[in-house]
């Protein structure tokens, strides 16, 4: 989804540029000040509460709030995304948008301010008095209004600066120009969108060797917590030594050593176009993990797929590998084979099923050649893009 909130001090213009970006993006409109002066014309229980608070420039409640935002996002889900105007007006708000979106398994794209300076703000809200009639637009009610902005509104910029979507605006000058500076960073800001592979399948279903070529065909990072583990071992590190025990059992390594290093790659690459993550995560705990290191870059997951191979074909390639140079410590008994089966079926499994439920899972089938399987991937793939823009 495409989710933008624009931002800026009354009187700086979000409405127009509102409307422009509404015919170009094909965005449900969410304006609370338009959606409350509705309730107030209707003389609605919720409008006679708000008229009091809005004509002496105030904010209304966040109760309130909520409960108009929550109903308009229900009733518009067929749209691109959300155009958010006038909200979140506070830090307190701006969390509540937060769960808004992640009810949706969505987030804010982007947060554009229109800056205009105050002398401006007070000269256009005083003709738009003359000309629209607003009962909240005269000078002791403006006065309170920029007040609130500065005590209670201002505070929101710091909090999406600190997550990185925050974008201020030039709101001086002609309206087309000022729509075109808009237009600018919104696409900016969608050509940075991650897209984010988990690969699953039971052990020796070709993961990495699939995931590699993936990564390299779709111009994406390829994360392999088990490979970047195997490095730390190699090299003695601290979380190596931690690391090892587990890795020579074939079990899950504890969650927060591969947290710090899916860290350590996330930041290391900061102009990706998106991640394949081989290897992670392998238990329920784990996908809530991968949810919260891609929300701080303002992402999640895109696609899963799941590499589907018989337990039978599973042990026999082990088997094999356990025989060349590619062989794993965990390979060279039947018995931690069917160790690393059964922690697959009780622990992984689940992890599949959490992403059927987000609609990105998509199954392909990994018998075969290397080369049979990879097009299967790839052709897989190709649907998630298309899936992932039509959401978009």
């Amino acid at each position: 989804m495409l989710n933008i909130a624009l931002f800026g001090p009354p009187g700086a213009g979000k409405g127009t540029q509102s409307k422009l970006l509404l015919e170009k993006y094909n965005l449900t409109y969410i304006s609370t000040g338009d959606i409350l002066r509705e309730e107030i014309v209707k003389q609605t229980a919720l409008g006679k509460e708000a008229k009091e608070i809005i004509d002496k420039g105030g904010l209304v409640p966040d109760e309130i709030i909520v409960q108009i935002i929550e109903k308009k996002v229900t009733m518009n889900l067929d749209s691109r995304g959300i155009l958010f105007d006038g909200f979140p007006r506070t830090v307190v708000q701006a969390y509540i948008l937060e769960g808004l979106l992640l009810k949706l398994n969505s987030s804010l794209t982007c947060m554009l301010s229109l800056e205009v300076p105050k002398d401006l703000l007070v000269a256009r809200m005083l003709e738009r008095a003359k000309v629209g009639g607003r009962a909240d637009d005269n000078l002791e009610v403006i006065e309170v209004r920029m007040q609130e902005y500065e005590n209670k509104t201002k505070p929101v910029i710091d909090f999406y600066k600190a997550k990185g979507n925050y974008y201020p605006i030039q709101g001086v000058g002609e309206v087309e120009d000022i729509f075109e500076q808009l237009c600018k960073t919104i696409e900016s800001t969608i050509s940075h969108d991650y897209f984010n592979v988990v690969l699953l399948g039971k052990p020796g279903s070709g993961k990495g060797t699939q995931g590699e070529i993936l990564a390299k065909n779709n111009n994406l990072v390829y994360i392999s917590t088990g490979k970047l583990l195997r490095k730390e071992i190699t090299a003695g590190t601290e979380l190596g030594m931690i690391a090892k025990p587990y890795m020579e059992r074939g079990e899950i390594v504890p969650d927060e050593i591969a947290i710090k290093l899916i860290e350590r790659q996330i930041e290391r690459n900061p102009s990706a176009s998106g991640f394949i993550f081989k290897g992670f995560p392998r238990t329920i705990v784990q996908a809530y993990i991968l949810d919260g290191l891609l929300r701080r870059i303002n992402s999640k997951v895109s696609l899963m797929l799941n590499i589907r191979l018989s337990t039978l074909d599973a042990i026999k390639r082990l088997n094999d590998r356990s025989k060349t140079e590619r062989k794993r410590v965990y390979d060279s008994s039947t018995e931690m084979i069917l160790n690393r089966l059964d922690e697959y079926e009780k622990k992984t499994k689940p992890v599949i099923e959490y992403y059927k439920k987000q609609s990105v899972f998509f199954d392909s089938d990994g018998s075969g050649t290397e080369d049979d399987v990879n097009a299967r991937l790839q052709e897989a793939i190709k649907k998630g893009v298309r899936q992932v823009r039509n959401a978009d």
